[in-house]
């Protein structure tokens, strides 16, 4: 046989080879920048033969029903995650912060309008979770088609309990369940440093500091208690019995493949079936469209600052894009501006406004001196891949913390809402990012660092799910600790019966030396 056939007949037979050993697999994704990542998992997961399905609603704005790399299942629903229901908590969460209220009355207001943002937002999920497992139809034909993994973002719980309506392995594409951050849920997390998501501090806490972090963590508590696990718990208790517990389900993933590295988060506790994937979506520059490139490099020597509040944030108000436009008037730099608003009236002629932007080609380009973010995980991850700083302008959720960390680390300066627009806060803090040559200096040092494994973050991904499918689970790495009552995972129950234990002893010798005395004087009034 020719060389040329027997090189073709090899690679024809690999790649049947890797088919037939290629999984089944069921994604339950969340959208919006959860779905971006996602995405890139599941085009890696096809490129190495695995067949992947992929569950959205009839009202999705960013799971595009065709598509080469994923089949679709597609569920109606009446009421759905999308802009329609995040603009105006967007609205609401700038307002507060922006308003004159007393900063404890401010607290008060956004804590009750993401109470009731998250409660809403899961009670969505909920009842699509129920109409899903009330179908029979869909049920059967899920079950028929025999997957070896659900691999889901368990920041919303329907795909948790759709791996166990199935009695699939599960894996999780994570940075937050329904109940705060991943780590609380799978790892020990103490309060004296571990900070909790929205207390904005840091690992190096003050007392007052740790008291603030136990009132936080009783918050996270509440909400999940009562305005989040109890509408999961609701579904369970119907579909699967009351002696299945939503937390159960939670925490009995296989793997956690959790979206951060210890570049960026804080030292903590991890446990053995947490992989850390942090920035497994970034990847170099690829060239850019003609008419970016021509706009980057008429920046001459000042370069190109890029700007993006992600894709959750369609409009802020017209005083702060105004205040922002006007400031970056100013500057010798071209800026590139993803904005989705009213046109700025202040919009100086060095800043080109888009629509969309290929966010990770723009950060690893040359002419790249600054990121302006609103601090979402991908963004962050990648201005660390790419070794550019940052001045963040958090709007909600994790983003505050997210920047915080970069922060404390010298890598960007931090601004609020609040503040934005008042006595040129913008502009200053952007000067001084691009005039102190620390902030970026951190950065590559944050990107040496982040870079410098083992093996890349994808692919531990990939090799943790394909473990799983080949074995069935990893149950082996799962600890069982969170099966325990609280009083025994903190060894309540021990100290007390040691403590009881020694009270007996010091009691049984006082009794013996009560006694031995008592006689003693006894004795010895006898012998007078």
């Amino acid at each position: 046989m020719p060389p040329s056939h027997v090189y073709v007949t090899s690679l024809l037979l690999f790649v049947v080879l890797r088919i037939c050993h290629g999984g089944h697999i069921l994604i339950f994704p969340l959208e919006g920048s959860h779905w971006v990542n996602m995405e890139i998992m599941i085009k890696a997961l096809h490129s190495r033969g695995h067949s992947v399905d992929v569950v959205r609603t009839d009202k999705s704005w960013s799971i595009q029903e065709d598509s080469p790399h994923y089949s679709t299942i597609t569920v109606p629903v009446t009421e759905a995650f999308n802009h329609d229901f995040i603009n105006p908590i967007v609205r609401k969460v700038i307002d507060i912060e922006r308003g004159v209220e007393s900063s404890v009355l401010s607290f008060v207001r956004l804590q009750a309008e993401m109470f009731s943002a998250m409660f809403n937002v899961n009670r969505i999920i909920c009842k699509m979770a129920t109409d899903m497992f009330e179908d029979k139809d869909l049920m059967d034909t899920l079950k028929g088609r025999k997957y070896d993994l659900v691999l889901t973002d368990p920041a919303l719980g329907a795909g948790i309990m759709l791996a166990h309506a199935l009695k699939v392995p599960m894996v999780y594409n994570v940075r937050f369940i329904t109940s705060g951050e991943a780590h609380m849920a799978v790892a020990p997390s103490p309060l004296s440093y571990v900070p909790l998501t929205g207390s904005g501090l840091t690992d190096n806490m003050t007392f007052i500091q740790r008291v603030k972090n136990h009132f936080f963590s009783l918050i996270w508590q509440v909400q999940d208690k009562l305005l989040i696990s109890s509408q999961y718990q609701a579904v369970c208790d119907r579909f699967f019995g009351p002696e299945v517990r939503y937390i159960d389900l939670l925490q009995a993933a296989d793997i956690w493949l959790i979206r951060v590295d210890f570049v960026f988060e804080f030292p903590r506790p991890t446990m053995p079936n947490v992989v850390y994937i942090g920035g497994f979506q970034c990847r170099p520059a690829l060239p850019l469209p003609d008419h970016l490139e021509e706009f980057m490099q008429s920046s001459g020597e000042h370069g190109v600052i890029v700007m993006s509040l992600g894709t959750f944030v369609n409009e802020i108000p017209a005083e702060i894009t105004n205040e922002i436009a006007a400031a970056f008037a100013k500057l010798p730099q071209k800026v590139i501006w993803r904005h989705k608003g009213g046109r700025p009236a202040t919009l100086g002629n060095n800043t080109l406004i888009v629509d969309w932007m290929p966010q990770n080609d723009l950060l690893g380009h040359p002419k790249m001196k600054l990121f302006v973010a609103h601090g979402g995980t991908n963004g962050v991850q990648e201005a660390i891949y790419h070794g550019v700083p940052v001045v963040g302008l958090p709007v909600f959720f994790d983003q505050y913390d997210n920047l915080l960390r970069l922060h404390e680390k010298g890598a960007a300066k931090l601004l609020t809402m609040k503040t934005v627009d008042k006595d040129d806060n913008f502009l200053k803090a952007v000067q001084e990012v691009l005039q102190e040559p620390s902030y970026r200096e951190n950065m590559q040092r944050l990107s040496v660092l982040h870079r410098d494994r083992p093996m890349k973050p994808l692919d531990a991904a990939l090799f943790w799910i394909e473990f799983v499918m080949r074995h069935k689970g990893a149950a082996h790495l799962r600890t069982e600790a969170y099966m325990m009552p609280w009083y025994s995972y903190h060894s309540v129950d021990v100290a007390l019966f040691l403590a009881a234990a020694g009270l007996l002893v010091l009691l049984t010798v006082f009794l013996v030396i009560r006694c031995l005395s008592t006689a003693v004087c006894r004795y010895k009034v006898k012998r007078d």
